[in-house]
């Protein structure tokens, strides 16, 4: 976050040689996938099994757990797990969360969610459960892997967001493409198979190399006169001393704006995605032009504009790259009014579908390059953790509202994309005052 002469596109290209940044993109297709099962898939089933529109909105605030895992993320960073000599701290927490992830897919295929929404509500939250442990330990893993070298978090971020949609576009077109011709329970076992070639790309990845275990002894040397009992030593570092170091390190001032930033700077376009399966098939869009459009296409456009994104912001700095995602986040919610007022329009969807995945690539790209810089490496999972908690609360837990506030406005899908697209308006004003406070504090900031 430093000031620093951007260098050379080429130059930045080169980055992208480095294999570890690969290592990134895979687990990111891990971290993508279970928001298939319990996100868009999710949403088409209880769809095609007459569930109403609330019912579907308040059943996908499932993903709602992911902004609660800095509850027990300090856990990923101190406690070892079964496998954790052979595969390391970040890969057996991965690795054991994948495999139950598959068990619990597996379940989920033979609910029926028409007859017993409840036993699929919950399986979905286990899922969720997992799924959130799962991701403090990936983001674990990709702040570990570029530990001190700041110009690489871009990238790195880029690949973890073209890995995120990787594993959320290509399963999501699978299940969208097939489902009417082997029905939505097939299609989870089919998911769940794919999510095992995940599973055997854990096991031939490297573990990190780091200092953490170092750093962490020093953190409880700080403790040591003052809580003599062992067990409130290990509670005190493993659950407080996360969080208390980074409010030490930022400031509490900048700690404060970043949170609320945090939380509100995405909310336009979480209420977009809650409800955008919902509105295509409600616009008349069919399963097989959701999968076609929406996940294969849409896939393709994240991944392009994903690296777009971090050369841009590698080069510019990710404040601008900020303010642009928020710029067109506003835009792209209304290129969905438009379709409304439209209808099932093909070339529209595209042009609609290319707008709102280049925003989201790269909005997503500095956003987590952003996060990331707030961190450090004592604590990293918990700290970053902490951060991506507080933006999924934003989106899924007041998204969660979604479907009653298209019900609220009688269905008017129009108004309802207009009045998301001025959601961004709060987010774009804390960024300014964050940047006026770095600027003021301009050596704390670049330690962080």
């Amino acid at each position: 976050m430093s000031s620093s002469k951007p260098a050379p596109f080429f130059e930045t290209l080169q980055l992208y040689r480095d294999k570890r940044l690969w290592f990134v993109f895979l687990l990111g297709c891990s971290s993508g996938f279970p928001w298939v099962l319990i996100g868009s898939a999710m949403t088409g089933w209880l769809k095609d099994a007459n569930l109403t529109r609330a019912a579907i909105s308040y059943l996908g605030s499932v993903t709602a757990i992911y902004a609660f895992n800095f509850l027990w993320a300090p856990l990923v960073d101190r406690v070892h797990i079964f496998g954790r000599q052979r595969l390391g701290q970040r890969r057996s927490w991965i690795l054991w969360m994948q495999l139950a992830i598959v068990s619990l897919t597996i379940a989920m295929s033979y609910s029926n969610p028409a007859n017993s929404v409840i036993l699929t509500s919950a399986l979905a939250l286990s899922i969720g459960l997992f799924a959130a442990t799962m991701d403090v330990a990936i983001d674990g893993y990709r702040i570990d892997i570029f530990a001190g070298e700041a110009n690489f978090l871009p990238a790195a971020a880029a690949m973890a967001v073209a890995g995120w949609w990787t594993g959320y576009s290509l399963p999501g077109y699978v299940a969208f493409h097939y489902a009417d011709q082997i029905g939505w329970p097939a299609a989870y076992q089919l998911l769940a198979f794919m999510l095992l070639v995940l599973v055997v790309v854990t096991l031939l990845i490297p573990e990190p190399a780091n200092n953490r275990d170092l750093l962490q002894q020093k953190a409880a040397e700080r403790y040591h006169k003052a809580l003599r009992h062992p067990v409130s030593l290990w509670l005190t570092i493993t659950v407080v001393e996360p969080f208390a170091d980074f409010f030490r390190r930022n400031g509490f001032k900048v700690a404060l704006t970043l949170i609320a930033f945090i939380l509100v700077f995405k909310i336009g376009e979480a209420f977009l995605g809650r409800m955008s399966i919902q509105f295509y098939r409600e616009i008349g869009f069919s399963n097989e032009q959701i999968a076609d459009y929406s996940k294969l296409i849409g896939w393709g456009a994240t991944i392009a504009f994903t690296l777009l994104g971090s050369l841009i912001n590698m080069r510019f700095g990710v404040m601008k790259g900020l303010v642009i995602g928020g710029i067109t986040m506003a835009g792209s919610n209304l290129m969905f009014a438009w379709i409304a007022q439209v209808g099932p329009n093909e070339t529209l969807l595209l042009c609609t579908i290319l707008v709102d995945n280049f925003t989201t690539a790269f909005s997503a790209v500095a956003f987590v390059a952003f996060l990331t810089s707030f961190t450090g490496v004592a604590f990293s999972a918990s700290q970053y953790a902490l951060l991506a908690s507080i933006g999924n609360f934003g989106r899924t837990s007041m998204a969660a509202v979604s479907g009653e506030f298209v019900d609220w406005l009688n269905g008017d899908w129009t108004l309802f994309f207009i009045l998301t697209s001025l959601m961004v308006v709060p987010g774009l004003l804390l960024l300014w005052s964050i940047d006026r406070k770095l600027k003021a504090k301009k050596p704390s900031t670049e330690s962080a």
